[in-house]
């Protein structure tokens, strides 16, 4: 005991001590990692630097540290992150500024500027999946350079056919001074996997609910997203905080990332914690179009009791509230929630609580919360049975587009590309036809893929498809038609041969109660 004692003594130093009968007792003492401001906490950042940034649309980003490195001035920036917040606010602000050469993201969203400066030849984007972005980071983090997978094969991401950056006149003068890079591929089991590279960053910028002196970090609700990922992957890892708390007042169980990741933390100050889409519960009944109410019930058909599902934004988001008695789902949002609940009222609404279209939600009982790296693992790895998500264009073999119109409208993949990728069921719901009585039911996708062959079944207002999405291609199967129209009104409306199931069923759904 005499030679461990002094063993440690040597070691750590006089603050280790005997204490009988618990035996080895630590009475710690060392070094604060806590900063006197934003501004000294990023004054080494220098020009060119490469920034893992975390949050997740306005949640839980490093507001602070932002406007300190706006106000510095440090430009040719390199930022990773999902996305860049709004226009005048998050990662927006230094857009405006022109301090960023280059976004790593996934999700343009609703951001005009941030799509503006792309088009117009301003600004390098390299768009990423949502999913890839997460594990890229939490890769670099790792020690680990790359890795395979299946999300993105057969895409322009697999292909190389991205355009980061246009030359001189933009996207509308047709020159690109910046193509994306192929992947390489390899076979594993019969499966198509690409592989993508990991990301190191010279700085992250992360924001956490608590601090301790040492860097051990806690976050609440779903604002932990992309910040543990991010903060794993930088050299330097700058942790801004709304509360700094003295060492041993959190428990080693309730924190989430450990202080070694973290060099610098500091404490934030008027947060404005501004929140992207506030929706909120009005107690009364839900108002659809009749037509999208048909596709949205019929739909809620698919789902049954026990599944694990995510839906995508827009219309799939309204699924849940129309299933049939009975049932109950568990929701899953890739910004890191499992049991998604519904609308808060007024009073509930938390900017710290949000789904993956950024809409303020609840959480149910048995909830649970996790980084985004964490919830693309659940998505990968095929623990989600549903996925439904709108689409621009769906093709006869089951090829899925919905997330960019080149030269025109750029909105991201987001996470589709990682959850269309895995073997859950992918499941369509869009109106049948565009603007014009345009087709988006065709032989096949005019627009870049966000997926080959995943789509299983797509409910329109004028029908329900079904598409074979394994072994030789088939054309798919009208198995269901609208109420309202005819056979012969729904060929006309679709751009590709179609079998018709016998007998045709006519799209029902269960009465409102």
């Amino acid at each position: 005991m005499m030679q461990l004692r002094c063993s440690l003594v040597k070691a750590y130093g006089p603050a280790w001590r005997l204490s009988a009968p618990l035996g080895l007792k630590r009475s710690f003492s060392t070094s604060s990692k806590v900063v006197k401001s934003p501004e000294e906490a990023v004054k080494d950042v220098p020009d060119g630097a490469t920034l893992c940034i975390g949050g997740f649309g306005l949640c839980g980003i490093p507001e602070n540290l932002i406007a300190a490195l706006k106000a510095q001035g440090t430009k040719n920036l390199t930022a990773v992150s999902n996305n860049a917040g709004v226009d005048d606010f998050g990662l927006g602000q230094l857009l405006q500024s022109r301090q960023i050469k280059r976004m790593i993201s996934s999700y343009v969203g609703e951001n005009k500027l941030f799509e503006e400066l792309y088009l117009s030849g301003q600004l390098e984007v390299e768009l990423t999946p949502q999913g890839t972005l997460a594990e890229r980071l939490r890769a670099g983090g790792a020690g680990i350079p790359a890795f395979f997978t299946r999300t993105a094969y057969g895409t322009a991401v697999h292909e190389g056919s991205n355009v980061i950056k246009y030359g001189p006149g933009g996207a509308k003068g047709g020159a690109v001074e910046i193509m994306s890079e192929p992947r390489e591929e390899r076979d594993f089991d019969g499966k198509g996997y690409i592989m993508e590279k990991a990301i190191v960053g010279d700085f992250a910028f992360v924001k956490a609910w608590k601090a301790d002196e040492r860097g051990n970090l806690v976050w609440k609700g779903t604002s932990q997203n992309f910040n543990p990922d991010c903060a794993r992957a930088g050299k330097v890892c700058i942790a801004e905080v709304e509360e700094i708390v003295p060492l041993g007042s959190l428990s080693p169980e309730e924190i989430h990332l450990p202080g070694i990741y973290v060099h610098r933390v500091v404490q934030g100050q008027g947060y404005q914690k501004r929140i992207e889409k506030r929706t909120v519960s009005t107690g009364g009944e839900i108002k659809v179009d009749k037509r999208r109410e048909l596709i949205i019930r019929r739909a809620a058909k698919e789902l049954k009791d026990g599944m694990y599902v995510n839906l995508g934004i827009g219309m799939p988001t309204l699924v849940s509230n129309y299933l049939e008695p009975g049932v109950r789902i568990e929701l899953q949002s890739e910004n890191g929630l499992l049991g998604i609940g519904p609308y808060p009222k007024e009073s509930e609404v938390d900017p710290d609580v949000i789904n993956a279209g950024k809409e303020t939600v609840t959480m149910l009982p048995g909830s649970s919360l996790f980084s985004s790296s964490e919830s693309f693992g659940m998505i990968r790895g095929s623990k989600v049975d549903v996925t439904i998500l709108g689409a621009m264009e769906v093709a006869a073999n089951g090829d899925l587009a919905n997330w960019i119109i080149p030269g025109k409208m750029v909105k991201g993949m987001g996470g589709a590309m990682d959850l269309v990728a895995a073997d859950a069921k992918v499941l369509v719901v869009m109106e049948h036809v565009a603007k014009g009585n345009k087709h988006k039911l065709k032989k096949s996708c005019q627009l870049p893929l966000t997926g080959k062959r995943v789509v299983d079944r797509c409910v329109t207002d004028m029908g329900v498809f079904d598409f074979v999405t394994t072994g030789p291609e088939a054309p798919p199967t009208l198995i269901e038609i609208a109420p309202d129209t005819t056979l012969d009104a729904v060929k006309e409306a679709t751009g590709f041969d179609f079998k018709v199931a016998e007998p045709l069923k006519t799209m029902m759904w269960m009465l409102p109660q």
